[in-house]
């Protein structure tokens, strides 16, 4: 079975729910989907391995600094894909 990854959440207020996303590689978020618009932050380079409903995979690069946003209603597993630790910030917007 697959290691999960470590959240921690940052802020959870009236407007925002602030997770922080830890990954040693293999590690996985497990498969979730999103009850909120969001948006991530990567703190690190990020290999992301993205496990979609109906068996679709996607890899993902996305280097250390970049942000991107998301819609509720999101479906995935995400997997450190990579060789090295990487890390994002997730913003949720309530």
């Amino acid at each position: 079975m697959a290691m999960t990854c470590t959240a921690t959440q940052l802020i959870d207020d009236e407007r925002t729910r602030v997770t922080r996303f830890d990954f040693e590689p293999g590690q996985q978020t497990g498969w979730h989907t999103h009850g909120m618009d969001y948006v991530i932050t990567t703190l690190t380079e990020c290999k992301m391995r993205l496990e979609l409903p109906g068996g679709e995979i996607m890899e993902n690069h996305v280097p250390a600094g970049s942000v991107y946003k998301r819609v509720e209603g999101t479906e995935h597993n995400v997997i450190n894909d990579g060789d090295a630790p990487m890390s994002f910030v997730e913003v949720e917007l309530k």
